[in-house]
């Protein structure tokens, strides 16, 4: 997903709520800090999203979330997530980057930082976050030292604690790491058409 797809998310997702500012959690947070990231890496088609303001009015993103009118016509959707959705190391909130400036009618997204993100990723270790934390060490977009010390802020058992630092010595071990995935979540995306969105 290019950054220009999150920014019609927001833009919809703005004017369905009326919240100026949304929290991005999933992998497209990544676009905070890189918004010109090759889209081998952000390949999923939903941006997950909280309203910040009043979280209560997220809900409401699912008239433009998975199977909706939207999705069938863009490609790419909304999923209403919440705080509980992702586990996340200490102090994430503080470290929230702003998304840049784009189409979003003045709604802003506040992303994950992409070491916090790839700790949820660690976590989560379904077949998709395996290749994208690889990815992302192969490419150097996040620090194996800080990914270590963020892990000792993350609430895990000790026994998942140590697994995950194995995955990280693996990650940041693997001379190809990086590969791209021939995986389903890489669907086309049709292009921007006119809508009430």
């Amino acid at each position: 997903m290019k950054k220009q797809q999150v920014d019609h998310v927001l833009r919809a997702a703005g004017r369905i709520t009326g919240e100026k500012q949304f929290i991005i959690i999933g992998s497209q947070s990544l676009h905070g800090k890189y918004p010109d990231l090759a889209d081998d890496i952000v390949l999923s088609a939903e941006v997950d999203l909280i309203a910040k303001r009043d979280a209560s009015r997220t809900e409401w993103l699912n008239v433009i979330g998975q199977d909706s009118k939207f999705h069938d016509e863009f490609g790419y959707y909304a999923d209403p997530v919440d705080e509980t959705t992702a586990t996340l190391p200490k102090g994430w909130k503080g470290r929230l980057v702003d998304l840049p400036a784009g189409d979003t009618d003045g709604v802003a997204g506040l992303c994950l930082d992409p070491h916090d993100l790839t700790i949820a990723k660690y976590v989560a270790r379904r077949e998709k976050d395996v290749i994208f934390t690889r990815a992302l060490a192969a490419r150097g977009i996040v620090s194996r030292d800080r990914l270590l010390a963020l892990l000792d802020q993350t609430p895990v058992s000790e026994e998942l604690r140590e697994r995950i630092r194995g995955h990280i010595a693996r990650d940041f071990s693997a001379g190809s790491g990086g590969a791209s995935s021939p995986d389903a979540t890489s669907r086309l995306m049709p292009p921007r058409r006119n809508s009430e969105y």
